[in-house]
């Protein structure tokens, strides 16, 4: 069966004979298959077979990678119990995925069952996305992205500071959101890497941290970024917004990039990739794409409140306020 949707800015195709291997992808897209798709950025092949990929002609590249020079083969990748086979046909990208778990990978899945599922949603689908994307200059970043309130914002801020529950409740008022977590960035156009979203008011599958997961109810690929918000947590009783300076801002993209749990097995598969086939980076330009994007539009430091409550579209409303002042005195 071929099923499809849109996430990093590409199309992806995942063909599959296994009902259960169906049920992973259809929970992966977040309620968000694309029916109608003519053609593939990303073909994703999860195969049947678990005997181990044939390494004839390959040459090491790393502890569990080996290369031909145009296509790489990757055992375990990201501790998944997953092997990937991946090359570049053209303008597309290939990844034939073979299940080959060892003891440890069972033992995981049996005690955590949540973190298993991470593990293979980034080694089939995410990560290879997000590497695709990056060949041709996009750039993964620690952002959520939102549409409300008339305004296209990037939400960046520690994990477990909110944005996940600010961009629930935008989204309960009409709001359209990009991403939970993950965004690729190219210039000032963010592109959301699909997962479902994570919030205390999940009705899915359970998650760390005590949240469950949901499907998007409405979701935007892209936007072009407008305003920047930079959240942290306070212990006052009303929300603060005062003005960042854009180096600032960066730094707790960037920062929060490379702190993010999702992205911690990210920056070897994407080096491996790069040194195996001779394409994109060995190291995508965060820092440098952090600081174009916040120097091209306003930033904001919005210190939430202790307690729970605040909206997304009260914490723009007050920016715009606020920035509008700044601009009447100036």
């Amino acid at each position: 069966m071929n099923l499809c949707t849109r996430s990093a800015g590409l199309t992806i195709g995942v063909t599959t004979g296994s009902a259960r291997w169906q049920s992973f992808v259809r929970e992966a897209f977040a309620g968000h298959e694309l029916k109608d798709a003519q053609a593939d950025d990303l073909h994703v092949v999860i195969a049947e077979s678990s005997e181990r990929f044939s390494l004839r002609g390959m040459d090491t590249l790393a502890r569990g990678a080996w290369s031909d020079g145009s296509s790489v083969v990757i055992e375990n990748a990201c501790s998944s119990g997953v092997d990937l086979r991946v090359w570049a046909d053209g303008g597309r990208l290939e990844v034939e995925a073979r299940s080959r778990p060892g003891w440890s990978t069972r033992g995981l899945a049996t005690v955590a069952r949540a973190r298993a599922q991470l593990l293979l949603r980034s080694a089939i689908l995410q990560y290879p996305a997000m590497w695709w994307a990056g060949v041709s200059g996009a750039v993964p970043m620690h952002v959520s992205g939102v549409r409300t309130a008339g305004v296209s914002v990037a939400i960046a801020g520690p994990g477990g500071v909110g944005k996940s529950t600010l961009l629930r409740d935008a989204m309960s008022q009409g709001a359209r959101g990009v991403s939970d977590n993950l965004c690729v960035g190219r210039g000032l156009v963010i592109h959301g890497v699909l997962e479902p979203l994570r919030t205390d008011g999940g009705e899915g599958r359970r998650m760390p941290h005590g949240r469950r997961e949901s499907v998007w109810p409405d979701r935007l690929d892209s936007i072009d970024v407008e305003q920047i918000l930079v959240l942290r947590r306070g212990s006052g009783s009303s929300v603060v917004v005062r003005p960042l300076d854009a180096q600032a801002a960066a730094r707790v993209i960037v920062g929060g990039t490379y702190a993010a749990g999702e992205l911690r097995r990210y920056w070897a598969f994407a080096a491996t990739l790069a040194l195996g086939t001779g394409l994109g980076p060995a190291h995508p330009p965060i820092t440098d794409a952090a600081t174009f994007l916040a120097r091209a539009v306003p930033c904001t430091e919005v210190i939430l409140p202790g307690r729970p409550g605040t909206r997304l579209s009260d914490v723009i409303g007050i920016s715009q306020a606020y920035a509008d002042e700044l601009s009447s005195e100036g």
